[in-house]
């Protein structure tokens, strides 16, 4: 599921087309089948898409804090998907003001809602890529996080 999911932020993304706007549902599954995913993973990564513009739009309770500053309790499971360096990663990414709470705590919500059983910190990395992109209002943070992920130096705090 990961993989379409990268697939459709390479091929679609760096074009400048959102996720939103795509061809209809078919052709695009069909593309998707063409590119060799698939069918069932292909269902689950159009419907993780779904449910990230449905975060987008919606109002969360979780997500009305306007805080400047907040602690973050993980969950068991949460503390299972997401190990240290990748919680570490979260907690930068928002002192250097790359990610609200509300973003944060979308970036969670879509991570857990992945296929995979071992997350990655570069994994990580291209789903706050994602929620970025299709968040209002968060063009600044994604291009930030798009600078540090390619154009990396070397012994930056994260990579």
């Amino acid at each position: 599921m990961f993989d379409i999911l990268m697939y459709l932020f390479e091929n679609y993304v760096q074009n400048d087309l959102e996720v939103d706007m795509l061809v209809d549902e078919d052709q695009l599954k069909k593309e998707l089948v063409l590119a060799g995913f698939r069918q069932s993973e292909i269902i689950k990564a159009l419907n993780w898409l779904e449910h990230l513009a449905d975060l987008r739009d919606s109002e969360q309770p979780y997500l009305c804090s306007h805080e400047q500053h907040s602690f973050r309790v993980y969950t068991p499971d949460e503390l299972e998907r997401l190990d240290v360096e990748c919680r570490g990663f979260l907690l930068f990414l928002e002192q250097i003001k790359v990610l609200n709470v509300e973003a944060r705590e979308m970036v969670i919500d879509r991570v857990m809602d992945l296929d995979e059983s071992s997350l990655t910190l570069d994994d990580l990395k291209w789903v706050v890529m994602m929620v970025l992109f299709n968040a209002p209002g968060q063009e600044m943070a994604y291009n930030q996080m798009e600078n540090m992920m390619f154009d990396e130096q070397p012994g930056r705090l994260h990579s």
